[in-house]
């Protein structure tokens, strides 16, 4: 059970305990992260299209840089918590940013993906797995 501070005022931060009874991707980011702006693009449409409820880690990064940078790209996240030493991502298993993680209805980790979430990815790989957990 991991239960993260909230990044943002106005957006919860993360209890993994809570998120049971749904399937969703937990997303392991930086905004010193250069592969993490290549996929937030990919992030932000997903959660425009409401295809999976979305959540962040912020990981080892200023709360005022994570901040300005989803103010400047926008925010995919239903909930985003921080982690600013890494000590709650290790936990996952975690080597670095950006990984994604798809967790289950009972909150368990079903699939590991690291590197940034193309199109691609999320069709290929993400998708069908969410689906199948869906089922």
């Amino acid at each position: 059970q991991m239960t993260l501070e909230p990044l943002l005022a106005d957006v919860p931060g993360l209890d993994i305990g809570a998120l049971k009874g749904q399937v969703v991707l937990v997303n392991i980011f930086a905004s010193w992260c250069p592969p993490c702006q290549v996929e937030h693009l990919v992030f932000m449409k997903l959660a425009a299209e409401k295809a999976v409820p979305i959540y962040g880690i912020n990981y080892k990064d200023k709360p005022q840089d994570a901040t300005a940078w989803l103010k400047r790209l926008g925010n995919p996240y239903s909930g985003i918590g921080v982690d600013p030493l890494g000590r709650n991502s290790i936990e996952w298993g975690n080597y670095g940013v950006p990984e994604t993680f798809v967790l289950d209805r009972q909150g368990r980790i079903r699939h590991r993906f690291v590197g940034p979430v193309t199109e691609d990815a999320w069709r290929d790989t993400l998708l069908p797995i969410v689906k199948k957990l869906r089922e």
